[in-house]
């Protein structure tokens, strides 16, 4: 029996066809090995945190549900980056895709490659809302209460 876990993941982007993006984030995120999506929240509009003169972002969160342990998790969301025209040169910079792990149910980490929950989280209130709105949609289960 693989334990599955509830993770909320960022969707964003700012350059090209941002909602495309989003989309097509969505989908593979669907496929994923031993992943469900649960709940995706509405998409929202801000303005980009980072260097000056970019476009704003459009972002969503998801919940999903899934037995992948959280390296393997973010190495799939790499993958879907990278197939989506991602571009790993300034940081938070502009990009077509960006795909973050917000919270991994309970857990904990500092890693060099992986800090959950994100480092960012308190920093985006959007993060907040559209957690609220995902949880208000799938409530976590009793027994995670």
């Amino acid at each position: 029996m693989n334990l599955r876990e509830r993770v909320y993941v960022a969707l964003g982007s700012n350059l090209g066809a941002r909602e495309d993006y989003l989309a097509r984030a969505r989908e593979a995120i669907a496929r994923m090995p031993l992943t469900t999506v649960l709940g995706a929240s509405s998409m929202e509009e801000t303005a980009p945190v980072g260097p000056p003169g970019q476009a704003n972002y459009l972002n969503q969160m998801l919940l999903v549900e899934t037995a992948l342990d959280p390296g393997r998790f973010l190495k799939q969301l790499h993958k879907i980056e990278d197939e989506n025209g991602r571009e790993r040169t300034e940081r938070w910079g502009p990009r077509t895709l960006d795909l973050d792990i917000v919270r991994y149910g309970t857990r904990r980490l500092r890693d060099p490659e992986l800090r959950i929950p994100h480092p960012e989280f308190a920093n985006r209130e959007w993060w907040h809302r559209e957690i609220e709105e995902l949880d208000a949609l799938v409530p976590p289960p009793r027994d995670a209460e």
